[in-house]
Protein backbone atom coordinates (compact mmCIF):
# COMPACT_ATOMS: atom_id res chain seq x y z
CA UNK A 1 0.00 0.00 0.00
CA UNK A 2 1.50 3.43 -0.93
CA UNK A 3 1.66 6.14 1.55
CA UNK A 4 0.64 6.14 5.34
CA UNK A 5 -1.03 2.95 6.15
CA UNK A 6 -4.45 2.59 6.68
CA UNK A 7 -5.86 2.20 10.15
CA UNK A 8 -8.29 -0.77 10.91
CA UNK A 9 -9.28 -1.63 14.38
CA UNK A 10 -10.79 -5.13 14.67
CA UNK A 11 -13.62 -5.80 17.49
CA UNK A 12 -13.45 -8.91 18.76
CA UNK A 13 -10.80 -11.32 19.63
CA UNK A 14 -12.24 -14.97 18.52
CA UNK A 15 -10.68 -16.77 16.30
CA UNK A 16 -12.38 -14.58 13.71
CA UNK A 17 -10.84 -11.75 14.68
CA UNK A 18 -7.56 -12.78 14.84
CA UNK A 19 -7.12 -14.09 11.70
CA UNK A 20 -8.44 -11.19 10.29
CA UNK A 21 -5.61 -9.30 12.40
CA UNK A 22 -2.94 -11.64 10.57
CA UNK A 23 -4.33 -11.59 7.05
CA UNK A 24 -4.72 -7.58 7.34
CA UNK A 25 -0.92 -6.94 8.82
CA UNK A 26 0.12 -9.10 6.01
CA UNK A 27 -1.61 -6.42 3.82
CA UNK A 28 0.34 -3.91 5.06
CA UNK A 29 -2.51 -2.08 7.63
CA UNK A 30 -1.96 -0.93 10.70
CA UNK A 31 -4.16 -3.54 12.84
CA UNK A 32 -5.85 -3.01 16.41
CA UNK A 33 -7.23 -5.56 18.61
CA UNK A 34 -9.84 -4.94 21.18
CA UNK A 35 -11.24 -7.72 23.32
CA UNK A 36 -13.38 -7.63 26.45
CA UNK A 37 -12.27 -10.80 28.20
CA UNK A 38 -8.40 -10.88 29.80
CA UNK A 39 -7.79 -13.85 27.11
CA UNK A 40 -8.40 -14.58 23.40
CA UNK A 41 -10.02 -17.06 21.49
CA UNK A 42 -13.37 -16.64 21.75
CA UNK A 43 -15.43 -19.67 21.68
CA UNK A 44 -12.36 -21.49 20.55
CA UNK A 45 -10.61 -20.22 24.26
CA UNK A 46 -8.90 -21.98 26.82
CA UNK A 47 -7.09 -21.28 30.38
CA UNK A 48 -5.57 -22.59 32.89
CA UNK A 49 -7.70 -23.54 36.21
CA UNK A 50 -6.42 -22.32 40.30
CA UNK A 51 -5.07 -26.06 39.93
CA UNK A 52 -2.67 -25.92 36.46
CA UNK A 53 -5.37 -27.88 34.50
CA UNK A 54 -6.22 -26.49 31.05
CA UNK A 55 -9.99 -26.17 30.54
CA UNK A 56 -11.66 -25.36 27.22
CA UNK A 57 -15.18 -23.47 26.56
CA UNK A 58 -16.18 -26.80 24.50
CA UNK A 59 -15.05 -29.80 22.96
CA UNK A 60 -13.12 -28.51 20.05
CA UNK A 61 -12.98 -31.29 17.03
CA UNK A 62 -10.65 -30.71 13.41
CA UNK A 63 -12.97 -31.77 10.56
CA UNK A 64 -10.59 -32.51 7.49
CA UNK A 65 -12.89 -30.24 5.76
CA UNK A 66 -11.34 -27.51 7.08
CA UNK A 67 -8.84 -26.43 4.76
CA UNK A 68 -8.58 -22.89 4.82
CA UNK A 69 -7.98 -23.19 8.83
CA UNK A 70 -5.01 -25.84 8.28
CA UNK A 71 -3.69 -22.97 5.51
CA UNK A 72 -3.60 -20.41 8.36
CA UNK A 73 -2.18 -23.05 10.80
CA UNK A 74 0.50 -23.37 8.44
CA UNK A 75 1.30 -19.99 8.17
CA UNK A 76 2.11 -19.42 11.84
CA UNK A 77 4.02 -23.02 11.86
CA UNK A 78 1.65 -24.24 14.16
CA UNK A 79 -0.58 -27.24 11.76
CA UNK A 80 2.11 -29.74 13.51
CA UNK A 81 -0.27 -29.73 16.48
CA UNK A 82 -3.39 -31.05 14.63
CA UNK A 83 -2.88 -35.35 15.62
CA UNK A 84 -4.95 -37.17 12.83
CA UNK A 85 -6.99 -39.74 14.06
CA UNK A 86 -8.26 -42.97 12.54
CA UNK A 87 -11.09 -41.90 9.78
CA UNK A 88 -14.14 -43.90 11.72
CA UNK A 89 -16.89 -42.08 13.71
CA UNK A 90 -17.96 -44.36 16.58
CA UNK A 91 -21.28 -43.86 18.41
CA UNK A 92 -21.54 -45.41 22.64
CA UNK A 93 -25.14 -46.62 23.33
CA UNK A 94 -26.67 -47.40 26.90
CA UNK A 95 -26.25 -51.12 27.77
CA UNK A 96 -22.49 -50.82 26.38
CA UNK A 97 -23.23 -51.67 23.00
CA UNK A 98 -22.01 -49.41 20.13
CA UNK A 99 -21.21 -49.17 16.34
CA UNK A 100 -18.50 -47.91 14.31
CA UNK A 101 -18.64 -45.67 10.83
CA UNK A 102 -15.88 -46.75 8.98
CA UNK A 103 -13.90 -45.57 5.39
CA UNK A 104 -12.12 -47.12 2.61
CA UNK A 105 -9.27 -45.18 1.35
CA UNK A 106 -10.82 -45.02 -2.25
CA UNK A 107 -11.92 -42.05 -4.58
CA UNK A 108 -15.93 -40.27 -3.37
CA UNK A 109 -18.17 -42.16 -2.78
CA UNK A 110 -16.66 -45.13 -2.55
CA UNK A 111 -14.85 -44.77 0.64
CA UNK A 112 -18.14 -44.83 2.38
CA UNK A 113 -19.49 -48.31 1.70
CA UNK A 114 -17.79 -49.63 5.13
CA UNK A 115 -20.47 -47.51 6.35
CA UNK A 116 -23.10 -48.34 4.73
CA UNK A 117 -22.59 -52.50 4.59
CA UNK A 118 -20.76 -52.88 7.62
CA UNK A 119 -21.56 -50.48 10.42
CA UNK A 120 -22.83 -53.90 12.47
CA UNK A 121 -25.51 -52.26 13.81
CA UNK A 122 -28.12 -50.70 11.12
CA UNK A 123 -29.75 -53.02 9.10
CA UNK A 124 -28.99 -53.16 5.28
CA UNK A 125 -32.48 -52.24 4.41
CA UNK A 126 -32.21 -48.94 6.69
CA UNK A 127 -28.83 -47.96 5.14
CA UNK A 128 -30.61 -48.75 1.74
CA UNK A 129 -33.29 -46.36 2.49
CA UNK A 130 -31.22 -43.48 3.83
CA UNK A 131 -29.09 -43.64 1.13
CA UNK A 132 -32.26 -43.47 -1.24
CA UNK A 133 -33.40 -40.07 0.58
CA UNK A 134 -30.05 -38.87 -0.56
CA UNK A 135 -30.57 -39.23 -4.59
CA UNK A 136 -31.22 -35.69 -4.63
CA UNK A 137 -27.71 -34.72 -2.98
CA UNK A 138 -26.13 -37.05 -5.35
CA UNK A 139 -27.40 -35.52 -8.67
CA UNK A 140 -27.63 -31.66 -7.36
CA UNK A 141 -24.90 -31.79 -5.08
CA UNK A 142 -24.35 -28.34 -3.42
CA UNK A 143 -27.18 -27.02 -4.78
CA UNK A 144 -29.97 -28.98 -3.20
CA UNK A 145 -29.28 -27.94 0.17
CA UNK A 146 -30.55 -24.40 -0.25
CA UNK A 147 -34.03 -25.73 -1.22
CA UNK A 148 -34.65 -27.44 2.22
CA UNK A 149 -33.85 -24.47 4.32
CA UNK A 150 -37.56 -24.40 5.30
CA UNK A 151 -37.72 -27.63 6.46
CA UNK A 152 -36.58 -28.83 10.02
CA UNK A 153 -33.83 -31.90 9.52
CA UNK A 154 -36.58 -34.21 11.31
CA UNK A 155 -39.56 -32.93 9.10
CA UNK A 156 -37.19 -33.70 5.77
CA UNK A 157 -36.20 -37.13 6.97
CA UNK A 158 -39.97 -37.47 7.73
CA UNK A 159 -40.42 -36.98 4.28
CA UNK A 160 -38.00 -39.43 3.25
CA UNK A 161 -39.05 -42.24 5.26
CA UNK A 162 -35.61 -43.31 6.29
CA UNK A 163 -36.95 -44.61 9.76
CA UNK A 164 -36.71 -42.99 12.99
CA UNK A 165 -34.09 -45.40 14.55
CA UNK A 166 -31.31 -44.04 11.73
CA UNK A 167 -32.60 -40.51 13.44
CA UNK A 168 -32.37 -41.44 16.74
CA UNK A 169 -29.27 -43.00 16.88
CA UNK A 170 -27.17 -41.30 13.81
CA UNK A 171 -28.53 -38.15 13.39
CA UNK A 172 -29.50 -36.90 16.55
CA UNK A 173 -26.05 -36.84 17.97
CA UNK A 174 -24.56 -35.35 15.01
CA UNK A 175 -27.17 -32.53 14.95
CA UNK A 176 -25.74 -31.75 18.50
CA UNK A 177 -22.63 -32.36 17.93
CA UNK A 178 -22.82 -29.70 14.93
CA UNK A 179 -25.04 -26.66 16.37
CA UNK A 180 -26.06 -28.09 19.98
CA UNK A 181 -29.59 -28.06 18.91
CA UNK A 182 -31.70 -30.97 17.92
CA UNK A 183 -32.92 -32.59 14.53
CA UNK A 184 -36.44 -31.00 15.12
CA UNK A 185 -35.20 -27.11 15.49
CA UNK A 186 -32.51 -27.26 13.29
CA UNK A 187 -32.44 -26.27 9.53
CA UNK A 188 -32.45 -29.40 6.92
CA UNK A 189 -29.63 -27.36 4.84
CA UNK A 190 -26.86 -27.88 7.77
CA UNK A 191 -27.32 -31.67 7.83
CA UNK A 192 -27.55 -31.93 4.30
CA UNK A 193 -24.75 -29.64 3.37
CA UNK A 194 -22.70 -31.35 5.71
CA UNK A 195 -23.40 -34.72 4.68
CA UNK A 196 -22.69 -33.47 1.14
CA UNK A 197 -19.39 -32.65 1.79
CA UNK A 198 -18.61 -36.02 3.57
CA UNK A 199 -20.17 -37.76 0.84
CA UNK A 200 -18.16 -35.64 -1.65
CA UNK A 201 -14.95 -35.17 -0.36
CA UNK A 202 -13.24 -38.49 1.09
CA UNK A 203 -11.05 -37.00 3.59
CA UNK A 204 -13.98 -33.94 5.02
CA UNK A 205 -15.42 -36.28 7.94
CA UNK A 206 -11.42 -37.51 9.67
CA UNK A 207 -11.55 -35.82 12.67
CA UNK A 208 -7.95 -34.61 14.57
CA UNK A 209 -7.54 -32.76 18.07
CA UNK A 210 -4.79 -30.10 19.32
CA UNK A 211 -1.78 -32.32 20.92
CA UNK A 212 -2.65 -29.68 23.59
CA UNK A 213 -4.70 -26.15 23.94
CA UNK A 214 -5.75 -23.82 21.24
CA UNK A 215 -4.69 -21.20 23.71
CA UNK A 216 -0.72 -22.52 23.38
CA UNK A 217 -0.64 -23.91 19.70
CA UNK A 218 -3.63 -21.25 17.73
CA UNK A 219 -4.70 -18.27 19.44
CA UNK A 220 -0.95 -17.14 20.95
CA UNK A 221 0.86 -18.00 17.62
CA UNK A 222 -1.62 -15.53 15.78
CA UNK A 223 -1.42 -12.76 18.16
CA UNK A 224 2.35 -13.39 18.63
CA UNK A 225 2.61 -13.20 14.69
CA UNK A 226 0.54 -10.13 14.43
CA UNK A 227 2.20 -8.35 17.23
CA UNK A 228 5.93 -8.99 15.53
CA UNK A 229 4.08 -7.28 12.17
CA UNK A 230 2.94 -3.96 14.33
CA UNK A 231 -0.61 -5.21 15.65
CA UNK A 232 -1.65 -3.89 19.38
CA UNK A 233 -3.72 -6.12 21.06
CA UNK A 234 -6.05 -4.86 23.94
CA UNK A 235 -7.61 -7.21 26.13
CA UNK A 236 -10.28 -6.29 28.80
CA UNK A 237 -11.88 -3.40 26.67
CA UNK A 238 -15.41 -4.03 25.91
CA UNK A 239 -16.75 -1.70 23.06
CA UNK A 240 -20.42 -0.34 24.20
CA UNK A 241 -21.17 0.92 20.83
CA UNK A 242 -20.01 1.85 17.25
CA UNK A 243 -20.70 5.36 16.68
CA UNK A 244 -22.48 5.88 12.99
CA UNK A 245 -22.62 9.45 10.96
CA UNK A 246 -25.65 8.64 8.91
CA UNK A 247 -23.17 7.62 6.33
CA UNK A 248 -19.85 6.05 8.12
CA UNK A 249 -18.83 4.33 11.45
CA UNK A 250 -16.88 7.41 13.31
CA UNK A 251 -15.46 5.35 15.99
CA UNK A 252 -16.49 2.88 18.83
CA UNK A 253 -16.94 3.66 22.19
CA UNK A 254 -15.87 1.84 25.14
CA UNK A 255 -17.57 0.69 28.36
CA UNK A 256 -14.90 2.98 29.83
CA UNK A 257 -16.43 6.03 28.04
CA UNK A 258 -12.96 5.68 25.70
CA UNK A 259 -13.59 6.58 22.08
CA UNK A 260 -11.46 4.58 19.66
CA UNK A 261 -11.36 5.08 15.90
CA UNK A 262 -9.64 4.12 12.64
CA UNK A 263 -10.84 4.05 8.58
CA UNK A 264 -11.83 0.60 8.82
CA UNK A 265 -13.76 -1.24 11.32
CA UNK A 266 -14.26 -4.99 11.30
CA UNK A 267 -16.99 -6.36 13.90
CA UNK A 268 -15.70 -9.80 14.83
CA UNK A 269 -18.39 -10.79 17.68
CA UNK A 270 -20.67 -13.20 18.36
CA UNK A 271 -23.92 -12.32 16.74
CA UNK A 272 -25.87 -11.44 20.11
CA UNK A 273 -22.77 -8.88 21.41
CA UNK A 274 -22.71 -8.01 17.76
CA UNK A 275 -26.62 -7.02 17.84
CA UNK A 276 -26.15 -4.83 20.75
CA UNK A 277 -22.65 -2.95 19.58
CA UNK A 278 -24.95 -1.98 16.66
CA UNK A 279 -27.08 1.47 17.40
CA UNK A 280 -30.71 1.48 16.70
CA UNK A 281 -29.82 4.49 13.97
CA UNK A 282 -27.93 2.14 11.60
CA UNK A 283 -30.28 -0.81 12.42
CA UNK A 284 -32.97 1.67 10.63
CA UNK A 285 -30.58 2.89 7.79
CA UNK A 286 -30.52 -0.54 6.40
CA UNK A 287 -32.53 -3.62 6.94
CA UNK A 288 -29.57 -5.65 6.37
CA UNK A 289 -28.10 -4.44 9.74
CA UNK A 290 -31.90 -4.78 11.45
CA UNK A 291 -32.10 -8.39 10.26
CA UNK A 292 -29.45 -9.50 12.47
CA UNK A 293 -31.37 -9.24 15.21
CA UNK A 294 -33.55 -12.42 14.07
CA UNK A 295 -30.47 -14.76 14.09
CA UNK A 296 -29.78 -16.05 18.11
CA UNK A 297 -26.92 -17.67 19.88
CA UNK A 298 -27.43 -21.39 21.15
CA UNK A 299 -26.72 -21.89 24.71
CA UNK A 300 -24.00 -24.72 25.17
CA UNK A 301 -22.43 -25.96 28.50
CA UNK A 302 -19.06 -28.27 28.19
CA UNK A 303 -17.68 -30.68 30.99
CA UNK A 304 -14.60 -32.45 32.36
CA UNK A 305 -14.71 -35.69 34.52
CA UNK A 306 -11.38 -37.22 36.04
CA UNK A 307 -12.13 -40.81 36.41
CA UNK A 308 -9.54 -43.06 38.82
CA UNK A 309 -9.33 -45.77 35.65
CA UNK A 310 -9.29 -45.71 31.81
CA UNK A 311 -12.83 -46.34 30.95
CA UNK A 312 -12.47 -46.06 26.94
CA UNK A 313 -9.22 -46.57 25.03
CA UNK A 314 -10.46 -44.78 22.11
CA UNK A 315 -8.35 -42.44 20.68
CA UNK A 316 -10.79 -40.44 18.64
CA UNK A 317 -13.97 -38.57 18.83
CA UNK A 318 -17.11 -40.53 20.38
CA UNK A 319 -20.82 -39.58 19.97
CA UNK A 320 -23.86 -40.94 21.67
CA UNK A 321 -27.37 -40.84 20.69
CA UNK A 322 -28.53 -42.04 25.13
CA UNK A 323 -28.27 -39.52 27.35
CA UNK A 324 -26.58 -36.31 27.43
CA UNK A 325 -23.29 -36.87 26.16
CA UNK A 326 -23.57 -36.23 21.79
CA UNK A 327 -19.77 -35.90 21.77
CA UNK A 328 -16.95 -36.24 23.82
CA UNK A 329 -13.56 -37.79 23.97
CA UNK A 330 -11.37 -39.21 26.28
CA UNK A 331 -8.66 -36.47 26.30
CA UNK A 332 -5.98 -39.11 28.01
CA UNK A 333 -5.98 -40.79 24.83
CA UNK A 334 -6.34 -37.62 22.28
CA UNK A 335 -4.49 -34.67 23.55
CA UNK A 336 -0.62 -35.32 25.14
CA UNK A 337 -0.48 -32.25 27.06
CA UNK A 338 -3.94 -33.02 28.63
CA UNK A 339 -2.71 -35.87 30.74
CA UNK A 340 -2.78 -33.95 33.69
CA UNK A 341 -4.69 -34.20 37.09
CA UNK A 342 -4.14 -30.99 39.00
CA UNK A 343 -0.74 -30.40 37.17
CA UNK A 344 0.39 -33.27 37.77
CA UNK A 345 1.05 -36.48 35.42
CA UNK A 346 -2.36 -38.31 34.72
CA UNK A 347 -1.67 -41.77 32.30
CA UNK A 348 -3.63 -44.59 32.57
CA UNK A 349 -6.85 -43.79 33.28
CA UNK A 350 -9.90 -40.92 31.78
CA UNK A 351 -10.09 -37.28 31.52
CA UNK A 352 -13.66 -37.14 29.44
CA UNK A 353 -14.00 -33.77 27.73
CA UNK A 354 -18.25 -33.55 26.94
CA UNK A 355 -20.35 -31.55 25.00
CA UNK A 356 -23.79 -31.51 27.06
CA UNK A 357 -26.60 -30.82 25.29
CA UNK A 358 -29.24 -29.81 24.21
CA UNK A 359 -28.49 -27.35 26.88
CA UNK A 360 -31.54 -24.80 27.18
CA UNK A 361 -33.35 -27.33 29.73
CA UNK A 362 -30.31 -27.61 32.01
CA UNK A 363 -28.89 -24.35 31.82
CA UNK A 364 -30.63 -23.35 35.64
CA UNK A 365 -29.24 -26.97 36.73
CA UNK A 366 -26.30 -26.67 39.54
CA UNK A 367 -23.10 -27.55 38.60
CA UNK A 368 -23.50 -30.95 40.55
CA UNK A 369 -26.98 -32.11 39.19
CA UNK A 370 -25.43 -31.88 35.55
CA UNK A 371 -22.13 -33.32 36.48
CA UNK A 372 -24.44 -36.36 38.24
CA UNK A 373 -26.31 -36.73 34.71
CA UNK A 374 -22.91 -36.82 32.49
CA UNK A 375 -22.06 -39.12 34.70
CA UNK A 376 -24.65 -41.56 34.54
CA UNK A 377 -25.26 -41.27 31.08
CA UNK A 378 -21.20 -42.31 30.74
CA UNK A 379 -21.89 -45.28 33.71
CA UNK A 380 -24.69 -46.12 31.41
CA UNK A 381 -23.00 -46.08 27.80
CA UNK A 382 -19.60 -47.91 30.08
CA UNK A 383 -21.61 -50.36 32.30
CA UNK A 384 -18.99 -52.86 33.06
CA UNK A 385 -15.74 -50.09 32.72
CA UNK A 386 -17.30 -47.93 34.86
CA UNK A 387 -18.25 -50.17 37.63
CA UNK A 388 -16.65 -48.85 40.92
CA UNK A 389 -15.15 -45.57 38.80
CA UNK A 390 -14.49 -42.74 41.43
CA UNK A 391 -14.59 -39.17 39.65
CA UNK A 392 -11.24 -37.28 41.31
CA UNK A 393 -12.21 -33.92 39.51
CA UNK A 394 -14.85 -32.47 37.48
CA UNK A 395 -15.26 -28.67 35.85
CA UNK A 396 -18.14 -27.37 34.04
CA UNK A 397 -18.79 -24.21 31.49
CA UNK A 398 -22.06 -22.39 30.95
CA UNK A 399 -22.16 -20.28 27.80
CA UNK A 400 -25.81 -18.96 27.72
CA UNK A 401 -25.09 -18.08 23.89
CA UNK A 402 -22.43 -19.46 21.89
CA UNK A 403 -22.68 -20.10 17.78
CA UNK A 404 -25.92 -18.91 16.29
CA UNK A 405 -28.85 -21.44 15.91
CA UNK A 406 -29.71 -22.59 12.20
CA UNK A 407 -33.54 -22.77 12.43
CA UNK A 408 -35.11 -23.14 9.42
CA UNK A 409 -35.66 -19.85 7.18
CA UNK A 410 -32.85 -18.51 9.02
CA UNK A 411 -30.25 -18.49 5.74
CA UNK A 412 -31.84 -15.33 4.31
CA UNK A 413 -30.21 -13.07 7.06
CA UNK A 414 -26.84 -13.97 7.41
CA UNK A 415 -24.93 -11.04 6.86
CA UNK A 416 -22.12 -10.92 4.02
CA UNK A 417 -18.74 -9.93 5.44
CA UNK A 418 -18.93 -6.82 3.14
CA UNK A 419 -21.95 -4.38 4.82
CA UNK A 420 -23.95 -1.55 3.35
CA UNK A 421 -21.52 1.02 5.49
CA UNK A 422 -18.14 1.59 3.08
CA UNK A 423 -15.82 1.26 6.43
CA UNK A 424 -17.86 -1.40 8.38
CA UNK A 425 -16.73 -5.32 8.05
CA UNK A 426 -17.89 -8.42 9.10
CA UNK A 427 -16.56 -11.99 10.37
CA UNK A 428 -18.13 -14.68 12.39
CA UNK A 429 -19.14 -17.72 11.74
CA UNK A 430 -22.72 -16.67 11.49
CA UNK A 431 -21.59 -14.64 8.66
CA UNK A 432 -22.32 -16.33 4.73
CA UNK A 433 -19.48 -19.13 4.17
CA UNK A 434 -18.69 -22.56 3.91
CA UNK A 435 -18.71 -23.83 7.07
CA UNK A 436 -21.50 -21.99 9.35
CA UNK A 437 -20.10 -21.31 12.97
CA UNK A 438 -17.13 -23.11 13.46
CA UNK A 439 -13.44 -23.04 13.27
CA UNK A 440 -13.67 -23.48 9.63
CA UNK A 441 -16.18 -20.95 9.39
CA UNK A 442 -14.40 -18.42 11.46
CA UNK A 443 -11.37 -18.30 9.16
CA UNK A 444 -13.05 -18.24 6.51
CA UNK A 445 -14.75 -15.30 7.27
CA UNK A 446 -12.07 -13.59 7.96
CA UNK A 447 -10.84 -14.18 5.20
CA UNK A 448 -13.63 -12.88 3.37
CA UNK A 449 -13.86 -9.71 5.37
CA UNK A 450 -10.46 -8.69 4.66
CA UNK A 451 -10.87 -9.30 0.95
CA UNK A 452 -13.78 -7.08 0.95
CA UNK A 453 -12.21 -4.45 2.76
CA UNK A 454 -8.46 -4.72 1.03
CA UNK A 455 -10.70 -3.91 -1.93
CA UNK A 456 -12.48 -0.87 -0.82
CA UNK A 457 -9.21 0.12 0.29
CA UNK A 458 -8.01 0.44 -3.10
CA UNK A 459 -11.04 2.32 -4.21
CA UNK A 460 -12.72 -0.89 -6.12
CA UNK A 461 -15.22 -1.88 -3.05
CA UNK A 462 -18.48 0.76 -3.62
Amino acid sequence: MNGEKKRVLIIGGGLAGLAAAKRLVDRGFQVKVLEKRPIYGGKVSAWKDEEGDWIESGTHCFFGAYGVLYDLMKEIKSYHAVLWKEHQLTYTLEGGNSFTFNTWDLPSPLHLLPAIIKNGYFTFGEMASFSKSLVPLALQKANYPPTQDHLTFAEWADQKKFGKRLMDKMFRPMALALKFIPPEEISAKIILDVTETFYRIPDSSRMGFLKGSPQEYLHQPLVDYSITRGAVFQNQSAVDELLFDGQQIRGVQLRNGEILDADYYVAALPIHNLCKALPSSLKQHDRFFGNLDRLEGVPVISVQLWYDREITSIDNVLFSPDGVIPVYANLTRTTPDYRTLRGERFEGKTRFEFCVAPARELMELSKEEIIARVDRSVRANFPKESQGAKILKSTLVKIPRSVYAPLPGMEEYRPTQKTPVSNLFIAGGFSQQLYYDSMGGAVMSANLAVDALVKAASGNGH
